[in-house]
């Protein structure tokens, strides 16, 4: 069955959002985005959401992947209030190290423009942390009361620097770019998401005007508290929304493939074509956001459709997810997965019968260490929840729930997980043959999850096992059905 909404018409505007990787390479985005020449000079009616160039964000709060302390992790160690400072100067030389390679081509005058600019918030940015700082020296005065609007005024540093600069180089190259500030510097008001965006968009032309926009937007309660690092993709997403785009493109650095080029061979791994909203939300579960699933929601809602296209190869049509969609025959459109997750298994025999009791403590010890849950297990006295989270966070798990059971046996263990993915799996045997494909490999299979639903075949695997896996599973399940374009049975 194919999609049962139409395609969108070409009228109307989009909204699009370049990533940080992206970003950091301005005279291709310009060339391949801003000013491909596919669109033969009408480059307006296009609203642009921009993220903080790669690596800035890590530099601003902490390193994504690895935890690495950035200028907010050092902050919010009450401990060590020196720290953050060193970090502070080391990321103002490196944004301005940035400028310098950009405006290299466009004089002086220009260069001091966007280094004014951005000296300008990071002054202020560092003066409200030393204000911080000597206030709680005081002892009526808590530093956790403070550190999610130290969070949400760090973040924002690093989207208000790539737009102003976007848009100041993009005026540079005869566009009408206009500079749309959500970051709430200043603002003598808390308005919500929706409201704060709406105004900021009142009055603009896009017939004539090219809007580029932060992708972190100020907000009432805070976005980062919500969303924490999705925050961005939710600004783009309400922009599309509350505007009304007839599409939604995200530009990454690559294709959403197959599978990682890099494991399977870039001959191998093709992009998916088209998928739809349920297979994005499972990707967004393994940390590999094609768009956060509650950004996704919105769109889905309003039936806008998404489209993630690869910077590097403009003239590619990219992904296109829909809501609706669903493969012309049962196959598996992607094989992707997550290494570093940590399996906590909690065993007590008292468990038996009073399942739901430990269930809610072990989830309460989760969220109060805001470790996230990617699957678990759970039989008569045994419950094992698969988390993302780094070593010393799952301890303080592993620690608390041991107060809590002092009878339980508790056991951490480090795995992968892999998974099989599409938007209609109701392939006979695919369990089976995926089992043998693995067993093949010499893989061996530690738990498998499977729900009704059937858009994803979880694989609790030994994380040295991650790319045998993924090469395996990809070989049998998506090679061999020629990418789902025929089914070959076995």
């Amino acid at each position: 069955m194919s999609d049962s909404q139409a395609e969108p018409s070409s009228s109307g505007h989009t909204v699009e959002k370049i990533g940080g990787t992206s970003m950091s390479q301005f005279e291709a985005v310009r060339q391949n985005i801003f000013m491909n020449p596919a669109l033969a000079g009408d480059v307006y009616q296009r609203i642009f959401v921009v993220s903080a160039y790669g690596g800035v964000t890590n530099m601003l709060l902490e390193h994504k992947k690895t935890g690495q302390s950035g200028i907010y992790s050092l902050f919010a160690d009450a401990e060590d209030q020196t720290s953050w400072r060193k970090a502070f100067k080391e990321t103002r030389e490196y944004l301005l190290e940035l400028n310098d390679n950009l405006f290299a081509d466009h004089g002086e005058s220009e260069l001091k423009k966007a280094n004014d600019f951005i000296l300008d918030r990071l002054q202020d940015a560092e003066s409200v942390l030393e204000d911080v700082a000597s206030l709680c020296q005081h002892g009526h005065f808590a530093l956790s009361d403070y550190l999610q609007t130290v969070r949400e005024m760090l973040a924002s540093l690093g989207e208000i620097h790539s737009a102003s600069n976007t848009a100041q180089l993009l005026r540079l190259h005869g566009i009408n770019a206009r500079l749309v500030d959500l970051s709430g510097w200043n603002s003598e008001k808390h308005l919500s998401l929706d409201e704060h965006i709406s105004r900021a968009f009142e009055g603009i032309d896009l017939s004539k005007e090219l809007p580029i926009a932060t992708g972190y937007s100020h907000c009432e309660g805070g976005l980062m508290a919500i969303f924490d690092r999705g925050y961005s993709e939710m600004t783009f997403s309400r922009i599309a929304v509350l505007t009304g785009a007839r599409e939604a493109i995200i530009h990454k650095e690559f294709h959403l493939s197959s599978a990682d080029p890099g494991i399977v061979g870039e001959t191998k791994a093709v992009p998916i074509g088209r998928t739809n909203y349920d297979v994005a939300d499972q990707l967004a579960n393994l940390g590999m956001e094609a768009i956060h699933p509650r950004a996704a929601k919105g769109l889905r809602q309003s039936n806008i459709h998404l489209r993630v296209k690869n910077t590097f190869e403009p003239e590619h049509g990219g992904t296109l997810i829909t809501r609706d969609y669903v493969s012309d025959s049962p196959c598996v459109e992607i094989v992707a997965g997550r290494q570093g997750v940590y399996a906590i298994e909690l065993f007590d025999q008292d468990m038996v019968g009073d399942l739901s009791h430990y269930e809610k403590q072990f989830l309460a010890q989760i969220t109060r260490f805001k470790a996230q849950v990617i699957n678990k297990d759970l039989n008569a006295n045994t419950i094992t929840h698969y988390l993302s989270a780094n070593l010393k966070t799952v301890k303080r798990i592993q620690a608390a729930l041991a107060d809590l059971f002092p009878g339980a046996e508790i056991n951490v263990r480090k795995v992968c997980i892999v998974s099989a993915i599409g938007s209609d799996l109701k392939i006979p045997g695919m369990l089976a043959r995926t089992t043998q494909a693995l067993a093949d490999a010499g893989v061996d299979i530690l738990g498998v999850h499977q729900c009704m639903r059937q858009v994803d075949m979880q694989f609790v695997l030994d994380e040295d096992d991650y790319n045998t896996a993924v090469k395996a599973m990809h070989s049998q399940l998506v090679e061999v059905y020629n990418h789902g374009r025929a089914i070959k049975l076995a």
